[in-house]
């Protein structure tokens, strides 16, 4: 059985809709590790209340090799098939991308190549969509380069914007999306159904 390593941020329920989705055989893999850089995030004590190491890290900017190293260290431990990012604030360091070629991917809440980049991320991204005036938005997978944002689009699926809308609403909506395009994007992945070329992502034939 495969496995995949989960990084994340916040209170976790991207990382809730995966470990729903292995529980209930709809993802033939298992959970090994959550890793997070933020000692009191949701998404642990839902990680711990599921029997999967949940593991903190602290991160700090003015040296976040410390955070690196031993993240590199434990995804030696664990060398997962899968390294998903779902809501992880942080961007990762080149050494590790390289290690895990297209084996890294990340959840962003907007239709990239829109609204994606350093500075970007979280309410952020819903803000600068709703002062665009664009008329839609969404969620995107996609497989994580040095590149940041721009690696390989897997799996996008996209909602309105309302003219009501704040960026607390519009995350709503875009958090039902992530739900389901990031396990959709793992199966597609452990079952091997998918090749890259390019910067295109394919489902094989």
């Amino acid at each position: 059985m495969k496995s995949i390593v989960v990084f994340a941020s916040g209170n976790g329920t991207n990382f809730q809709a995966i470990a729903d989705a292995v529980m209930d055989g709809r993802l033939n893999c298992r959970i090994s590790a959550v890793i997070c850089e933020r000692k009191n995030a949701g998404v642990l004590e839902r990680s711990k209340s599921s029997g999967i190491d949940s593991i903190y890290i602290p991160y700090s900017k003015t040296d976040p090799w410390i955070f690196f190293g031993r993240v590199m260290e434990l995804l030696q431990k664990y060398n997962p098939d899968l390294i998903v990012l779902a809501g992880f604030l942080k961007i990762l360091d080149s050494t590790l991308i390289d290690q895990f070629p297209n084996r890294i991917i990340n959840l962003h809440p907007s239709l990239l190549p829109c609204f994606g980049g350093p500075g970007l991320y979280g309410a952020k991204v819903h803000e600068a969509v709703i002062m665009s005036g664009s008329k839609y938005s969404g969620a995107t997978v996609h497989f994580v380069t040095e590149n940041i944002d721009g690696g390989p689009i897997i799996m996008q699926d996209i909602c309105t914007v309302d003219d009501a809308d704040t960026p607390e609403t519009l995350a709503e909506k875009v958090h039902r999306l992530e739900h389901r395009i990031i396990v959709e994007s793992i199966k597609v992945i452990i079952e091997d159904k998918i090749e890259i070329h390019g910067n295109r992502v394919r489902l094989k034939k």
